[in-house]
C-alpha cells in the first residue's frame, strides 16, 4: 500500500512541481475561535465562563482576560479591534478607581464605579436572553413549511326534476289546505329549521328509499312546518340528494333517495 498523495490537477494537466511565484495574502485565512457582537457580549461570555457573579464582578481578573483578546484581535484585524478599545478603557479607569482609597462617608453603592457597567450588562443579558428565546420559535420558512393543496374539481351533475310544474303546484295547493285545517291554538311554537328537516327526511329515506311526495309534510306543524319541509326537500334536489319523480301526468309525485 502506497503513501504517495494523489496528484494535483491544475486545468486538466498534473502538477509536478510547486510555483515558485504563487503569492498568498497575509489575510487569505482567517480563524475565529469565538465570535461576539460587541465589547458587552464578550464580557458576558467572560463573566458566564467563568460563573461569576455579575454583581459582583472581579474587574482585575476580567480586565486582563479582556486585555488578553483585544491584543488577539489587534493582530488579526485592527478595525475589529477598534470599537473594543472604548471597553477597554473604561475596564482600565474602573479597575484603577477601586484601586484607590475610599472614604469612609462615602455610600458605598453610589461610589462603587463598577454600578454602571453591571446594569448595562444586566440589560443586555435580558436583551440577549429574549433575541436567543425569539430564535428558538419555529419560523416559517426554517422550522415550518406551510403546505397548499389544490382542491380538485369535482364535477356534480344536477338531475331536474322530472315533474309536471302545475302538478306540483297543485299538490303543494292541497297540502297547504289541509295544514290550514288542521291549524290549533299554540302558546309557543318551536322554531323550525330547513336544515334539521333535510336531516330528517334523509333520515326517513334511509329506511324507506321512496315516499310519496304527501307523506314528508307533518300538517300538525301548520303552514310553517309545509314552507320549511318544502325548502328542504327543494334543497336535497339541488343538492342531487334526492330526487322529484312522477311516472306519468296525474300520477302521484313521489321522492325518492339518490344516496
Amino acid at each position: 500500500m502506497s503513501n504517495e498523495l494523489p496528484p494535483v490537477i491544475v486545468k486538466g494537466t498534473p502538477l509536478e512541481t510547486w510555483p515558485t511565484d504563487l503569492y498568498v495574502p497575509a489575510d487569505a485565512l482567517q480563524v475565529f475561535l469565538e465570535s461576539f457582537e460587541g465589547p458587552l457580549d464578550l464580557l458576558l461570555y467572560l463573566i458566564q465562563h467563568q460563573n461569576l457573579d455579575i454583581l459582583n464582578i472581579p474587574i482585575s481578573e476580567i480586565t486582563g482576560q479582556y486585555l488578553q483578546y483585544v491584543e488577539l484581535m489587534r493582530e488579526v484585524d485592527l478595525d475589529l479591534a477598534a470599537e473594543y478599545l472604548v471597553m477597554a478603557a473604561i475596564l482600565t479607569e474602573i479597575k484603577s478607581r477601586l484601586l484607590l482609597p475610599s472614604s469612609e462617608n462615602d455610600n458605598t453603592e453610589e461610589s462603587d464605579p463598577r454600578a454602571k457597567l453591571v446594569q448595562q450588562l444586566r440589560e443586555y443579558a435580558q436583551y440577549k436572553q429574549a433575541a436567543q428565546d425569539l430564535d428558538a420559535l419555529p419560523r416559517i420558512g426554517r422550522d415550518v413549511f406551510p403546505a397548499s393543496v389544490e382542491v380538485p374539481e369535482i364535477p356534480k351533475e344536477i338531475i331536474a326534476p322530472n315533474v309536471n310544474w302545475s302538478a306540483f303546484l297543485e299538490a303543494m295547493r292541497d297540502v297547504m289546505e289541509r295544514a290550514t285545517l288542521s291549524v290549533s291554538h299554540q302558546v309557543m311554537r318551536e322554531p323550525l329549521s330547513v336544515r334539521e328537516r333535510m336531516s330528517l327526511i334523509l333520515e326517513n329515506l334511509k329506511t324507506v328509499r321512496r315516499v310519496e311526495f304527501v307523506k314528508l309534510f307533518t300538517l300538525e306543524e301548520g303552514r310553517a312546518g309545509v314552507v320549511v319541509t318544502l325548502l328542504a326537500i327543494l334543497e336535497l334536489t339541488r343538492e342531487s340528494l334526492i330526487q322529484i319523480i312522477q311516472k306519468q301526468q296525474f300520477e302521484i309525485i313521489e321522492i325518492v333517495s339518490l344516496e
